[in-house]
C-alpha cells in the first residue's frame, strides 16, 4: 500500500464526511495500513476508481441507520406508489393504491375492496392504472408529511393515501373526463387537489363523431375539495372548469406571489385527431405544426367563488363552470409557450414559471408580474378560436435559457439554481435562475423524463440530492429479456458540479414523477391503537374482538365469525358452515408489538388479508362450494408460524 494512495483515501474519507479510520488510512508503527491495503486490493479487483468509492460511501447506509429523505414515486402501470429511501435508494414499500395487491391484502375481501370499487367507471371494476404524479399535502407551499395524492391517467381517478399508516383511504373519479394528466397537484394549503384532462372527449362520457371534434370535444380541470380534518376529498364541494379541446398536459398551483392561480401546459393547439387509416396524417405529425402551444392560466379562487354562487351546470354529477362563463368572468387566459411543452414549474418564490418545450431547446422563464399586469390591463395579443384571451409572449417572459435538445421538467435548489431534464440529450442541466445560463450538465442513462430534487418544487427546496427518472436502461443492468426496468439515478447536488452516485433498476410499471420529502416531517404509527382499529375509519370497529370474546354466531344475514389472531394461533381455529351460507369474518390482531403482523387466507375463495398489530378487518363472502379449506397465517410471525392455522369446513347441502 503506497503512502500516496493511503493519503488519497484519507482525503476521500474526509470529503464524504467519514473518519479516516473507517477506511483504515491511519498508519501504524510499522508504517503499514492493512485495512487501507485491503481497500486498495478490492478497488483493483473490481476495477473501481476513487470516484466510485466516494459515490458508494455517500449512499451507503449501515444497518439500523435511517435515510434522510423519503421519495414517493409513481408505480406507473402497476398502480402502486413506491417508497424509496434517499440516499440509500432502497425500496421500503409498495403502497397499494389502484390495483389489487396481495402482500397487503388490498382488495382481497376486506374493507379495502370497497375503496378500490369506488373507482369503478361505467359500472366496471378497474384493476389496473397508469399512475403518473404523486403530490404530497402542503401547508403554506411546503410539504407537511400528512397525505399524498396520486392520479390514474388511463381511468381518471384520484387516490388519497394517509401517511400515518401508508394506506389508501379513498379513491374518487368523475365520468366528466376520459383521461387525466395534470394530476395530482395541490394548492399551497391543500385546499384542492387538481386533476386536468389530457385527451379531449365529449364531457360526461357521451358519444360524438370525431368529425365534430372542434364543437363537441372538450377538456376540463377538476378541483377536488380536500377536507383535511376528515382526510377525505369532499366530492359535493368539488367542481370543474370546461376547457377548449386542446390536450392539456402537466399542471401546477401557484404559491406565494402566484397563490390563487393554476397553470396548465397544453399541446395540440392544432386540434389534430389523427386518422392514418383514413388517409389523414398521424396525430404525431398533426399535433406538431404550430410553433407555439398555450399555457392555461386559471384564477381558481375566483372560480371557487363562482362555483359556490351556483354559476355552474351539472354534468356527470359534477358541477361545471362552462367555458363561456370562464371567459366572460376572466377565469381563463392563455399565454403562448414553446412547441409541445411538457413541464410547468413554479419557482420557490412563486414569481416565475419555467416551461420546457420538448421540440424546443430552451427553458422559458415567465414573469408573473408581467403576466398579471397584462391581465389586469386587458392587454391581449388576441383570442383563440373559442374566445380565450391570449397574452403576448414577448411581454410575458423574463427570458430564455438555452438548455439543449428536449428540455422537459425543472426542479429547484436553495442556492438559486434550476435543474432541467433534457430528454434527447439524456442529461440533467444545472442552470442559474438569475443569469439564465447553464452552469454544468451530467450525463444520465437514458432518455430522462421527470426528475425530482429534495423538496425541489416547494417554497423551501433543499438541494442536496436529485433523482433522474430515466425511461430506458439499455446496457446498465444484467439482461432480463426485451422488457427492461426503468433506471433511477441518484445525483449529488452538494458541490459546484453535479455528480452521479447510484443506478437503481426499478422493475415496476413505468414510473413518471416523484416527490422527495425530509424523513423527519413524517410521523407514521407503529401499531394500530387501541386494539380493533379499522384503518379506513381510524376508529375501533363495532365488530372488533377482544381476547376471550371469540365466538361464532348464526344470524339472519349469515354466519358471523368473531376471531382473534395472536402468536401463534387463531381463535376459533375451526369454523363450520353450510354450503350457501353468507359468511362474515371479523378478525382482530390483538398484538401491540411493533412489526407483529399476521395474515389470514382461505385458499380457493380468493381471500387474503394483512393483519397489522391492532388492526381489525371484516370479510364477507358466500360459501358456495362445499369442501375442506385450510386457513393459515400468511405473514411469518414466530417459531410456530406454520402451526398458526385452522380449518374452514363447508358442509354440503343436505348434510
Amino acid at each position: 500500500m503506497s503512502r500516496a494512495l493511503s493519503y488519497r483515501l484519507a482525503r476521500l474519507a474526509s470529503t464524504v464526511g467519514i473518519s479516516a479510520v473507517l477506511v483504515g488510512c491511519g498508519t501504524d508503527a510499522g508504517g503499514g495500513g492493512a485495512a487501507s491495503g485491503d481497500i486498495a486490493a478490492l478497488m483493483k479487483a473490481r476495477n473501481l476508481t476513487e470516484a466510485d468509492v466516494a459515490a458508494a460511501l455517500k449512499t451507503y447506509t449501515p444497518t439500523g441507520k435511517h435515510d434522510e429523505y423519503y421519495t414517493f414515486a409513481s408505480g406507473g402501470h402497476s398502480g402502486n406508489l413506491i417508497v424509496i429511501g434517499v440516499p440509500s435508494m432502497r425500496i421500503h414499500k409498495y403502497v397499494a393504491v389502484f390495483t389489487p395487491e396481495p402482500w397487503q391484502g388490498f382488495s382481497y375481501g376486506d374493507q379495502s375492496t370497497q375503496v378500490l370499487d369506488a373507482g369503478a367507471r361505467d359500472g366496471r371494476r378497474i384493476t389496473w392504472a397508469d399512475m403518473h404524479h404523486p403530490a404530497l399535502s402542503e401547508t403554506a407551499g411546503d410539504y407537511d408529511g400528512k397525505f399524498i395524492f396520486v392520479n390514474d391517467k388511463a381511468n381518471p381517478r384520484i387516490a388519497v393515501v394517509d401517511l400515518h399508516d401508508f394506506v389508501t383511504k379513498q379513491i374518487v373519479g368523475s365520468e366528466l373526463i376520459e383521461t387525466d394528466h395534470g394530476a395530482a397537484f395541490v394548492t399551497p394549503n391543500t385546499e384542492y387537489v387538481i386533476e386536468s384532462s389530457q385527451y379531449p372527449a365529449p364531457l360526461g362520457g357521451r358519444y360524438a363523431p370525431i368529425e365534430t371534434y372542434d364543437d363537441e370535444y372538450r377538456g376540463a380541470v377538476i378541483l377536488w375539495k380536500f377536507d383535511r380534518e376528515r382526510g377525505r376529498i369532499d366530492v359535493a364541494k368539488s367542481f370543474a372548469i370546461e376547457l377548449p379541446p386542446y390536450m392539456q398536459d402537466l399542471a401546477d398551483a401557484g404559491k406565494k406571489a402566484t397563490d390563487g392561480y393554476l397553470f396548465i401546459n397544453s399541446f395540440n393547439t392544432e386540434r389534430a385527431t389523427g386518422g392514418t387509416a383514413e388517409g389523414r396524417p398521424p396525430m404525431e405529425a398533426g399535433a406538431s405544426q404550430n410553433d407555439m402551444d398555450y399555457m392555461h392560466i386559471i384564477d381558481w379562487r375566483k372560480a371557487e367563488t363562482l362555483a359556490n354562487a351556483g354559476r355552474t351546470e351539472t354534468i356527470a354529477d359534477m358541477r361545471v363552470i362552462r367555458l363561456d362563463t370562464a371567459i366572460d368572468e376572466g377565469l381563463l387566459h392563455f399565454v403562448p409557450e414553446p412547441k409541445s411543452p411538457h413541464g410547468v414549474d413554479i419557482t420557490p418564490d412563486g414569481k416565475e414559471i419555467v416551461v420546457g418545450g420538448k421540440l424546443d431547446t430552451h427553458a422559458t422563464v415567465y414573469s408573473w408580474e408581467k403576466m398579471k399586469a397584462l391581465i389586469d390591463a386587458k392587454d391581449f395579443a388576441g383570442k383563440d378560436a373559442y374566445g380565450v384571451p391570449i397574452l403576448d409572449f414577448e411581454k410575458s417572459i423574463r427570458g430564455q435559457c438555452e438548455i439543449g435538445l428536449g428540455p422537459l421538467h425543472t426542479q429547484f435548489d436553495d442556492k438559486g439554481f434550476a435543474y432541467t431534464s433534457v430528454f434527447i440529450e439524456s442529461t440533467v442541466a444545472k442552470w442559474s435562475l438569475k443569469d439564465l445560463k447553464v452552469v454544468n450538465k451530467v450525463d444520465v442513462h437514458y432518455n430522462i423524463g421527470h426528475l425530482v430534487a429534495a423538496e425541489g418544487d416547494t417554497v423551501s427546496p433543499d438541494g442536496k440530492y436529485l433523482i433522474a427518472m430515466n425511461k430506458w436502461a439499455i446496457d446498465r443492468f444484467a439482461k432480463v429479456g426485451p422488457l427492461l426496468p426503468q433506471n433511477f439515478q441518484l445525483v449529488d447536488l452538494s458541490g459546484e458540479e453535479m455528480r452521479l452516485l447510484y443506478d437503481m433498476p426499478l422493475p415496476l410499471g413505468e414510473p413518471h414523477y416523484a416527490q422527495m420529502i425530509k424523513a423527519d416531517k413524517l410521523e407514521p404509527i407503529d401499531v394500530y391503537s387501541p386494539i380493533g382499529i379499522d384503518p379506513y375509519t381510524m376508529k375501533v370497529d363495532p365488530n372488533s374482538v377482544a381476547a376471550g370474546k371469540e365466538r361464532i354466531e348464526r344470524k339472519a344475514d349469515g354466519v358471523h365469525v368473531y376471531m382473534t389472531a395472536v402468536r401463534s394461533h387463531f381463535t376459533p381455529d375451526i369454523v363450520r358452515v353450510q354450503q350457501g351460507d353468507q359468511v362474515h369474518l371479523h378478525v382482530t390482531n390483538v398484538e401491540q408489538a411493533h412489526d407483529a403482523t399476521h395474515g389470514i387466507c382461505i385458499g380457493s375463495y380468493n381471500i387474503n388479508v394483512s393483519l397489522e398489530p391492532g388492526k381489525h378487518t371484516n370479510v364477507s363472502f358466500k360459501a358456495d362450494t362445499s369442501g375442506v379449506y385450510p386457513f393459515y397465517c400468511t405473514e411469518f410471525c414466530s417459531a410456530l408460524h406454520l402451526e398458526m392455522a385452522g380449518y374452514f369446513l363447508v358442509e354440503p347441502k343436505g348434510d
